[in-house]
């Protein structure tokens, strides 16, 4: 009965679209999930000793509850591809195929198998264990210590053997990939260039993420090309993980070549977090620098070379080392600079490089000397500035969006823009949180097991369906699956956020003045054009591949 629950709500929506595959992975596990918890109910009931209904009156409670059950499994799988449809309908994909509940049934079914087989063979070797100790020691101690070798056994299996195989598999994979040169990105000639013959830092160290951040980046003749304005060359400085021992001395180097490009005779200085592989958003760079007409330098530094989830897992220190050790540098050096002759400085991230950039600026040492703000997009759950701001929002405002106090410090922003007008004045500081509702990095939380989430409240976001519920447990597995498959979704929904939304969010943050209404218009639907074309290129060169690191 407990199987058939969790199973039939794990087929509702959550805030990402499912292929049958992950659904019905899910669906498996859940049912799995309910079933041990049957089980367990079960027999606690009989260790307690508690009385039991007569053989009669189980098989008849049996015969209802599986009609019961089956019953509803039936309705959920029915309704199954009109709940994924509704999110679907929201993010404007295709409806699923009329076999999906069918696909979804057979999926779980294996998948419930296998977790049926492990937790037999768990069973097994409890049962091994207290069968041998019960010789020297009493039935209920043996049966105990069965449970605890067997637990401990099946974790150091898995932590100590099958996990670390797939780290070292996966460490060796990204290790190579991040050093194999891609011909159809050749190194820079221009000195202004990083990774060029003049540069200090070598195109072959930069990494595969950094050459891809260099070589995609805005050139004066495509900007012109758009504002219809003079434009400069954008400045770029990426510093790879192969280029120096420590994250000290990366940051020293980037500081470097950053001087060596005249990074700071610039407009503005934008220091950029990348993900875990060292991706850097395009649609996050290009289009600040298209709204301050190449007036921009940005200086990126790499930090690992694992995906986020591996890198967040199994390097978690090293996101923040590196985001601190290059704020601290090129901070500590522009405030050694003119007031007046100096560029406004920015922070920037997306993901798990919104999360690290949070650590990297220490109120203390600012406060005296102020940057001008930050954009920070998709911001994990885990993220201690966003989270505690969120919690701490005005009464009434709703968690997918919230607004802080008088808003002349931190504003949310997503699809619609901000809450706030946008001639609300602003302080000296000026602090915005990209994000979107349907976003699950974001907003997963592992309190959802046993609590209705702040999000779910009415009025929604604009990207959740409507369809979408709360059930205990299962609603944070399924946001927990929504977080790996986040960036699969189209532009604007998810974790993959739109360079039209990036223009809203950069005109708050560095107080654009000189753009027009039409001409934004315009430049947003350029830009957007520009990474949809670029992202559905297929490409393994193209900037959008890899997308979120």
């Amino acid at each position: 009965m407990l199987g058939a629950l969790f199973f039939a709500a794990a087929l509702t929506p959550t805030l990402i679209p499912r292929s049958y595959l992950t659904q019905g992975v899910l669906a498996g596990g859940c049912f799995a999930i309910g079933y041990f918890a049957g089980i367990l109910w079960r027999r606690l009931w009989h260790y307690l000793e508690l009385p039991e209904p007569s053989a009669r009156a189980r098989s008849i409670a049996n015969a209802l509850v599986a009609a019961a059950c089956l019953l509803v499994v039936i309705v959920f799988l029915w309704r199954a591809a009109g709940w994924q449809n509704s999110i679907r309908a929201v993010m404007t994909m295709a409806p699923v195929e009329t076999a999906h509940p069918l696909k979804v049934c057979a999926i779980a079914l294996i998948t419930f198998a296998v977790l049926l087989v492990l937790g037999r063979l768990f069973a097994l070797v409890a049962h091994v264990v207290a069968a041998r100790t019960r010789r020297v020691i009493s039935r209920k101690v043996a049966n105990v210590i069965g449970v605890i070798a067997a637990g401990l056994l099946f974790w150091s299996i898995a932590s100590n053997i099958l996990v670390r195989m797939a780290f070292n598999a996966l460490d060796s994979s990204f290790r190579e990939l991040d050093v194999r040169l891609e011909p159809e990105r050749p190194q820079p000639t221009a000195s202004n260039r990083t990774g060029s013959p003049a540069s200090l830092v070598k195109w072959q160290e930069l990494g595969r993420m950094g050459r891809r951040f260099i070589a995609s980046g805005s050139t004066a003749a495509a900007i012109g090309a758009v504002t219809g304005r003079p434009a400069q060359d954008p400045v770029r400085v990426y510093v790879g993980l192969g280029s120096r021992d420590t994250a000290q001395a990366r940051a020293r180097l980037a500081l470097d070549e950053l001087k060596r490009q005249r990074g700071f005779e610039r407009k503005l200085l934008i220091v950029v977090t990348p993900t875990g592989t060292g991706w850097i958003d395009p649609s996050a760079m290009d289009t600040v620098e298209y709204l301050h007409h190449g007036d921009v330098a940005s200086v990126a530094m790499q930090y690992s070379y694992l995906n986020s989830p591996l890198s967040l897992l199994f390097q978690p220190e090293y996101g923040a080392e590196a985001a601190r050790a290059l704020f601290a540098e090129i901070y500590g050096y522009w405030t050694t600079l003119p007031k007046d002759r100096r560029p406004k400085l920015y922070l920037h991230g997306l993901s798990l490089g919104a999360m690290n950039s949070e650590k990297s600026a220490e109120l203390f040492e600012t406060i005296g000397d102020p940057i001008a703000g930050a954009l920070w997009s998709g911001a994990p759950f885990e993220s201690r500035i966003w989270r505690s701001i969120t919690e701490s929002r005005n009464p009434g405002t709703p968690a997918w969006l919230p607004e802080f106090r008088d808003s002349r410090f931190v504003r949310f922003m997503n699809q619609d823009g901000p809450t706030v007008p946008p001639d609300a004045p602003w302080g000296p500081m000026r602090v915005v949180y990209l994000q979107y509702a349907s976003d699950a990095i974001t907003f997963f939380a592992y309190r959802d097991a046993y609590r209705v989430p702040a999000w779910m409240a009415a009025p929604r976001g604009p990207d959740v369906s409507p369809e979408l519920r709360w059930y205990p447990i299962v609603t944070m597995l399924q946001l927990a699956l929504d977080m790996a498959v986040a960036t699969h979704t189209p532009t604007g929904f998810g974790h993959v956020y739109a360079p039209e939304h990036y223009v809203d969010a950069w005109v708050a943050v560095t107080d654009v003045q000189d753009w027009s209404s039409e001409a934004l218009a315009q430049l947003k639907s350029h830009l957007a054009t520009m990474a949809r074309k670029a992202a559905g290129s297929n490409g393994a060169g193209e900037p959008y591949a890899d997308r979120g690191g």
